[in-house]
């Protein structure tokens, strides 16, 4: 299947300069990051070795436009280096699939629709991202209507996904859906102004699960945002604010997220100071309280180590969801011919936190909600028009706490360093003929 993928490919590529299209583009990306993992997620053990390794993401992708349609098809390869044999038959420990196949179709200048397997990504992808930190990525089966006015600044979008395991009612599964880490169906409106000195957009996001054994058993959660920057000369005020309510499961949920930060400008560098905090869980109210950015690049946000909201939890001895407090400073200026970028987070937890009193399993005590500080240190450089290189480090400080949170082990070094490299070069173009006039 994948040799006939890229055969049509080829073959699509080779008779595209007899298309009169708008425009044909074949372009590819070529990324392998090296990762140095040494407390990377959660705290190391006294016992535990760091780990170091390479992971790859290939890409070809085919760009279509013409007068009305947008054509997308991804291709995509993500690997270990050393994953598999040089010599082999098969390859079980690659992803090899479609990344994107959609087509949207513009109606006029301001309307259109798009289908299809895409990327769904807005403002500073918090709720809503790509996740293109991740080799992988995120992407969502999805029909998503478009209205934009450039004239006025102003976009609106509609998005609706159904998601089914079954082919026909009644035969396989039917219309469960269970086993995929996924939601059953997703609706949402974004509605987005900008103006001179600003902007603003807003989000209503319903996700709705299947938690039990019939198609019935369908939970629906809702999460309403709001998301907006204003300057005022060289000083730049941002914030966003979600609610999330609804149900999860057989749980209500009642979570909400807020950040606030301000950016100055100064002739060396931009200065970014904010505060974000994530509401936790108190798992005796049988309430829903910790806040789940559920579909963000949540890589950006809370320091580079993923110590939260990455796949994986953070909760005390009670099972209580510590949530966070996120106080960051961020900065960026050049160094050479590249850009340096440093950021500084301390964490807290957004609730009380309990660890078990030694000597028992069933009695608690409340510890300090200081979680510990961690530094990031990026350096981003372009390498000619098609090439970049990107080198990080990050260390994490811990507490105590940070143990009962996360396990491992807080007085070792807990560190993180990386370097990616990634090529994104356009391999062909092909522009519409023009028919000469007789």
């Amino acid at each position: 299947m994948k040799k006939l993928i890229y055969t049509i490919v080829l073959l699509l590529c080779a008779a595209v300069t007899e298309v009169t299209a708008q425009e044909f583009k074949l372009s590819a990306e070529i990324r392998p990051r090296s990762e140095l993992r040494n407390g990377f997620k959660k705290l190391r053990t006294d016992t535990q070795e760091p780990a170091f390794f390479t992971e790859q993401r290939s890409r070809l992708n085919l760009d279509y436009k013409s007068d009305n349609i947008i054509m997308r098809l991804s291709l995509q390869d993500v690997r270990l280096w050393g994953s598999t044999n040089q010599i082999y038959k098969t390859d079980p420990n690659a992803l090899t699939n479609i990344s994107e196949a959609w087509a949207q179709y513009n109606f006029n200048e301001k309307i259109g629709v798009k289908v299809g397997r895409q990327i769904i990504s807005y403002d500073n992808q918090r709720f809503l991202g790509g996740l293109e930190w991740a080799q992988q990525g995120r992407r969502h089966d999805a029909a998503l209507f478009i209205y934009d006015d450039k004239a006025s600044k102003f976009k609106f979008h509609v998005g609706l996904a159904f998601n089914q395991a079954g082919f026909e009612p009644g035969k396989l599964v039917g219309n469960d859906y269970t086993g995929v880490n996924n939601y059953k169906a997703m609706e949402y409106i974004w509605a987005h102004k900008d103006w001179e000195t600003g902007k603003l957009s807003a989000l209503v996001f319903n996700d709705a699960f299947q938690y039990g054994s019939t198609s019935d058993s369908v939970s629906q959660r809702q999460t309403l945002g709001l998301v907006g920057s204003k300057s005022f000369g060289g000083l730049t005020v941002a914030g966003e604010g979600y609610y999330q309510t609804g149900t999860l499961g057989m749980a209500d949920v009642n979570a909400y997220m807020l950040d606030l930060n301000l950016t100055v400008k100064t002739k060396v560098t931009p200065i970014t100071l904010g505060y974000q905090v994530l509401s936790g869980g108190d798992a005796e109210s049988g309430e829903m309280k910790n806040f789940a950015p559920a579909y963000g690049t949540n890589h950006k946000f809370n320091g580079f180590m993923d110590y939260f909201y990455v796949g994986n939890a953070h909760n005390d001895k009670k099972g209580n969801s510590a949530g966070l407090q996120d106080i960051y400073l961020n900065t960026a200026f050049k160094v050479g011919k590249g850009t340096f970028k440093a950021q500084v987070h301390q964490f807290i937890s957004a609730v009380d936190i309990y660890n078990t009193v030694e000597g028992s399993d069933s009695q608690f005590e409340k510890v300090s909600s200081n979680l510990g500080t961690e530094i990031d240190l990026i350096y981003a450089r372009s390498l000619g028009k098609d090439a970049s290189l990107l080198v990080g480090y990050s260390q994490m400080f811990a507490t105590s706490s940070m143990e009962v949170l996360k396990g491992g082990n807080a007085d070792l070094i807990n560190n993180w360093a990386f370097v990616m490299l990634t090529f994104k070069p356009t391999l062909f173009v092909s522009k519409a003929k023009k028919e000469a006039n007789n």
